[in-house]
């Protein structure tokens, strides 16, 4: 059974940094694809930012491109997502996603993806 743990969330002033954690248990890390994405109040999931297994490709959205980066330890079956220079636009509960196949052109969609963790609360104040 794949399991997915998200934790790292809190509350930062806008300008500060937090690091998402997302332990994957359960999946084999090749050929498959680790994403976060968010959903703010009264909005749709929004892809952030993915990792590609094989090659460690990485992919980001053009909201956070510059200012997350999101980097994978194998080891540790652990996929993080450092935020930097954050603000209250980025407040929304962060959901870690697993694919177990990777299409380039539906890494954003999250419909791509089957198996997901509970979220973290991510809250930046002004």
């Amino acid at each position: 059974e794949v399991q997915l743990q998200a934790s790292g969330g809190g509350l930062v002033q806008a300008g500060g940094s937090l690091r998402l954690s997302c332990a994957v248990s359960g999946l084999t890390f090749g050929n498959s694809a680790i994403a976060w994405f968010r959903q703010a109040p009264g909005k749709e999931r929004e892809g952030v930012a993915c990792i590609v297994s094989d090659n460690d490709d990485t992919v980001y959205s053009d909201s956070v491109k510059g200012r997350f980066t999101i980097a994978s330890d194998n080891a540790k079956n652990t996929v993080y997502l450092q935020m930097n220079s954050l603000k209250p636009e980025d407040t929304a509960v962060y959901y870690c996603a697993a694919a177990s196949r990777v299409i380039y052109s539906m890494l954003g969609v999250p419909s791509s993806y089957e198996h997901w963790g509970q979220g973290t609360l991510v809250t930046v104040s002004s």
